[in-house]
C-alpha cells in the first residue's frame, strides 16, 4: 500500500513537472518571438530617429540659431542675441498690421480681396531674412536684408520677392 501511494505522488510529481516544463517552454517561446518583433520596430523607429536628425542638422544650417558668427557680430555690437531674434521677428509681423491695402514689404497686391501678410520667417544669419507671404490663396516668399540702427529699430530691405502662379 505503501509502495503504491508513493508510486502514485511520483507519477503526480511528474506529470505536474512536464506540465510546468512545457508550460515554461510555450512562455519562453511567446516571449522571445514578442522581443524579436520589438527589436525589428526599434530599429524601424532608430533609422527614423536618425534621419530626422539628420534632417534637422540640413535644415539648421541656414538658420541663425546655429550661425555662430552672426551670434558672434550681434554679441560685439552689445546686443543680446536671445531679446535680438525676436524682436526682429517681432517687426516683421508687426508690418502685418500697417493700415492700407498693401503690405509695406510685399511688392503684390492681393488678388483675392484680402491683404497679403507674412506668414512664416526664417532669419538665416545676420543680414539675410526669408519670409513667406500670403493672401490665404496666393502665396511667394521674400527675400530681405535687415539691420538694427542706434534706436534699436530694424530696418528691412526686399532685394527679391517672387508670387508662385496658381495652376
Amino acid at each position: 500500500m505503501k509502495n503504491r501511494i508513493f508510486m502514485y505522488l511520483f507519477i503526480f510529481t511528474l506529470l505536474l513537472v512536464v506540465f510546468q516544463y512545457v508550460n515554461s517552454k510555450n512562455i519562453l517561446e511567446d516571449y522571445e518571438s514578442k522581443m524579436a518583433k520589438k527589436e525589428a520596430k526599434f530599429e524601424k523607429y532608430q533609422d527614423t530617429i536618425n534621419n530626422l536628425r539628420d534632417r534637422v542638422l540640413t535644415l539648421s544650417e541656414f538658420s541663425i540659431e546655429n550661425s555662430e558668427p552672426a551670434l558672434s557680430y550681434f554679441e560685439e555690437q552689445g546686443y543680446r542675441v536671445n531679446q535680438l531674434i525676436p524682436l526682429v521677428k517681432e517687426e516683421l509681423y508687426e508690418l502685418n498690421s500697417v493700415k492700407g491695402e498693401e503690405h509695406p514689404l510685399i511688392p503684390y497686391p492681393s488678388l483675392s480681396g484680402g491683404k497679403m501678410q507674412i506668414d512664416a520667417i526664417r532669419i538665416l544669419n545676420h543680414k539675410w531674412v526669408v519670409t513667406n507671404f500670403s493672401d490665404g490663396k496666393y502665396w511667394g516668399e521674400l527675400f530681405l536684408t535687415y539691420e538694427i540702427n542706434e534706436d534699436q529699430k530694424v530696418i528691412f530691405n526686399r532685394e527679391a520677392s517672387f508670387i508662385y502662379p496658381v495652376y
